[in-house]
């Protein structure tokens, strides 16, 4: 029997409907981040060596384990549309997900070592902190599959409006990963060592597989279990899923692509700059938390709307998140000018460390009214399923304009690591720009222009 609930978002307010959705999303990012921060904490008790290895190792996984997140936008944006249109082969398309994500997981463990390992050695300079970092990353790596099994049933469950499954399995691995960091790291005293660094890892790895089997089973109870007569694997589902995915992934690799430019540039700077930056990167994931939220509920209200043909629901969804965004933002400045040197001392000792983090946060809050902008605009794109503009957006300016802008402030201009934030920021407002001009030649095919009508 199935209890699950599709969720109509394709009429009542949207201000309520964003409200449902993007706080327990919102929440759910929250103890994913604390998860992230409670590992840096721990490792910050070890070393700050242990601290920049466990950045360069989580950074490498996270380019392979962006597939997860393309399969979450993927699935959202899919099975939003095809609900919003009352198709009928809503459980056939999720179990097609959920099978192409476990061979996709077999394919990037195979590429993840030939590659992984390579990328962390040319991101990092010989020492300590770099063999914590590549141990740290064959750990995750064993967790692949978890990962991506996870975040396909996200987007299975997001696009019926359910997005507090997520949020439940992020609290209850929070939880469980207080419990084993400080349990695998240092053991029980009089009875068991600890298996020291490697103990952070394997925390995850454990946490990984609890929040798959979680989401598998709320997947279950939902309204778009296949049946038996559904379990069949469709090469059409397969190809609509890669065309779906790729772009948002990329994207996400942008992400990495642009935080390991900002590595290799930081890396003359020694460990301490990597630690800084690490540390500061987690803080400013709390910040984001609104707009990340925001721009998550977006993609299943764009694709319910833009499914059933409701078109002035996408623009007044699309304008009410970026206000929202916008404004959360610059009232968040504040808190990051007076609170960054506080918050940075929670982790480290080093002042050094804490200065490298409080510049960073210094400069790149500036921007983060145009990352409610640019987050936005990709879950737009999504919903409308053409996320191809994603990775061009992405790609122009992670890929190219990061590091050309990081180049001139440092090797031209001749700044310090201040440069390194200067170029970071002057990249996000280029992208900006970009993200714009594609926002409106895709609205304007779509759905007839991002205009109100009424």
């Amino acid at each position: 029997m199935k209890t699950g609930h599709v969720k109509d978002l394709t009429s009542g307010p949207i201000l309520n409907h964003l409200h449902s959705l993007a706080i327990p999303a919102a929440l759910g990012m929250l103890f994913h981040t604390l998860y992230n921060v409670t590992d840096v904490y721990f490792a910050s008790l070890l070393s700050t060596d242990s601290q920049a290895g466990l950045s360069l190792g989580y950074l490498v996984y996270f380019f392979v384990a962006a597939f997860g997140f393309g399969l979450n936008a993927a699935m959202a944006g899919l099975m939003g549309h095809a609900i919003g249109k009352n198709d009928k082969n809503t459980s056939s398309l999720a179990f097609n997900g959920i099978i192409f994500s476990i061979f996709l997981s077999l394919l990037l463990i195979l590429f993840g070592w030939l590659v992984g390992f390579r990328m962390l050695e040319l991101v990092s300079e010989p020492g300590i902190y770099r063999d914590l970092g590549l141990r740290y990353y064959f750990w995750l790596l064993m967790s692949l599959p978890a990962f991506l099994i996870s975040y396909t049933c996200n987007g299975i469950l997001q696009a019926q409006g359910n997005t507090i499954a997520m949020q439940r399995a992020l609290v209850l691995a929070f939880f469980l990963n207080l419990v084993l960091n400080p349990l695998l790291i240092f053991g029980i005293p009089g009875f068991w060592r600890g298996i020291g660094f490697d103990g952070i890892a394997v925390s995850t790895v454990t946490s990984n597989f609890f929040v798959m089997f979680f989401m598998a089973f709320n997947v279950i109870k939902s309204k778009v279990t296949p049946s038996f007569h559904y379990r069949i694997i469709h090469s059409n589902f397969f190809i609509a899923i890669t065309k779906q995915m790729l772009p948002p992934t990329m994207s996400f690799q942008m992400i990495i692509v642009g935080v390991l430019i900002v590595q290799f540039a930081l890396k003359d700077f020694g460990p301490e700059a990597i630690a800084g930056y690490s540390i500061a990167l987690r803080i400013e994931q709390l910040v984001l938390l609104p707009i990340l939220g925001i721009s998550h509920a977006l993609i299943p209200l764009v694709a319910q709307n833009f499914g059933a043909g409701e078109y002035d629901r996408v623009r007044k969804s699309l304008f009410l998140c970026i206000k929202i965004g916008m404004i959360s933002m610059i009232a968040a400045y504040p808190a990051i000018w007076f609170l960054s040197p506080y918050a940075m001392m929670l982790f480290t000792d080093s002042q050094t460390v804490v200065e490298v983090g409080v510049s960073y946060l210094m400069v790149d809050g500036l921007v983060l009214p145009i990352y409610a902008f640019l987050f936005c605009v990709n879950s737009l794109l999504q919903g409308l399923k053409r996320p191809t503009g994603i990775f061009w957006i992405g790609f122009m300016r992670q890929g190219i304009g990061c590091a050309f802008f990081i180049w001139i402030f440092i090797s031209i201009l001749g700044f310090d690591y201040w440069g390194v934030w200067y170029g970071t920021a002057v990249s996000v407002i280029f992208g900006s720009s970009l993200s714009l001009a594609v926002a409106y030649k895709v609205s304007k095919s779509e759905i007839g222009g991002i205009k109100i009508t009424n």
